[in-house]
């Protein structure tokens, strides 16, 4: 009988064990997704223009964001202002220009420069993750538009 007990125990805590990994695996975004969400942002932008675009993107329930697995659309001038955030609303309109991570990695003058330099690319830095609330390393996706925008979409790892 302790053996049966024993093995039906053992055999829960690998069941937990695998469906609580597969779960983290599938909680946060991959950088592909990321990616994906800012082609795709891209292209709605593009499509329905600044203004309707910048309208969506701010939506934290909208089709461009998921904050359970940190993805969201954050949108930067060419200045560093904050123009729109699927994460957090209150940093619309405020300028982030000198923003640094606890490494101090300069982030936005960072992604300024992956924009003027190349258009579009990749900077690695931590930032809060809104679904865990803590400070992690994250990877950002951005495309450059109308020579002004910065269209930036992370993933968390």
């Amino acid at each position: 009988m302790r053996k049966i007990l024993f093995r039906v125990i053992v055999l829960w805590g690998v069941v937990i064990l695998v469906c609580g990994v597969a779960y983290a695996q599938q909680k946060l975004a991959t950088q592909k997704e990321a990616e994906a969400n800012a082609k795709k942002a891209v292209a709605y932008y593009k499509s329905v223009g600044k203004e309707k675009a910048f309208a969506e993107f701010n939506k934290p329930n909208g089709q461009f964001s998921n904050l359970n697995k940190g993805l969201y659309i954050s949108v930067y001038d060419l200045s560093g202002i904050n123009v729109s955030s699927g994460a957090n609303s209150a940093m619309i309109g405020k300028g982030f220009i000198d923003l640094q991570d606890p490494d101090g990695v300069k982030i936005i003058r960072g992604l300024i420069d992956i924009a003027k330099t190349k258009g579009k690319g990749w900077l690695t830095y931590k930032w809060t993750n809104p679904a865990t609330k803590k400070i992690e390393k994250k990877t950002t996706y951005l495309e450059l538009v109308d020579n002004n925008y910065m269209i930036c979409c992370g993933a968390y790892f």
